[in-house]
């Protein structure tokens, strides 16, 4: 069953993260405040899958107003190739149509295989005409990754 996150989900989809090898976590960003912050800002459009009555994926999803964008999509590897990544990213993307949001954009590691080629097979195209940059405004949102 795909349905909308919560912050009383936070538990259980800190506890997936922690599972995804390669899987990169900020100390500020992805605490439970940090989330809690980000679904009051969107609500209507971060999901989980819960199958056996646990979180088995995630996706934060939420939009500025113009462009949406997908961060921590992950799937239990137990679960995967069942299609609930899938159903989740579809969950997502009418969640943001009836937004009105037009375009979605999500960033995958380089050596997220897995990752890469499932966003190949639902149709994303990767970008080869831009950069991406950062800037770190919080040097105390430290990201570490789960190996």
């Amino acid at each position: 069953m795909v349905r909308l996150m919560t912050v009383e989900d936070y538990d259980q989809v800190r506890a997936l993260w922690m599972t995804i090898k390669g899987f990169a976590i900020r100390s500020i960003d992805d605490s439970r405040e940090g989330v809690e912050r980000f679904l009051r800002r969107n609500p209507t459009t971060s999901v989980v899958a819960v199958e056996d009555q646990k979180v088995v994926g995630a996706i934060l999803c939420g939009h500025d107003g113009r462009r949406g964008c997908l961060y921590h999509v992950c799937v239990n590897p137990e679960y995967r190739r069942r299609g609930i990544g899938k159903a989740m990213v579809v969950f997502c993307m009418d969640a943001l149509k009836k937004e009105k949001i037009n375009k979605v954009s999500l960033i995958a590691f380089t050596q997220n295989d897995i990752g890469n080629a499932f966003w190949h097979s639902v149709g994303w195209k990767q970008r080869e005409d831009l950069n991406y940059y950062d800037f770190v405004l919080n040097s105390e949102n430290i990201e570490a990754f789960n190996k």
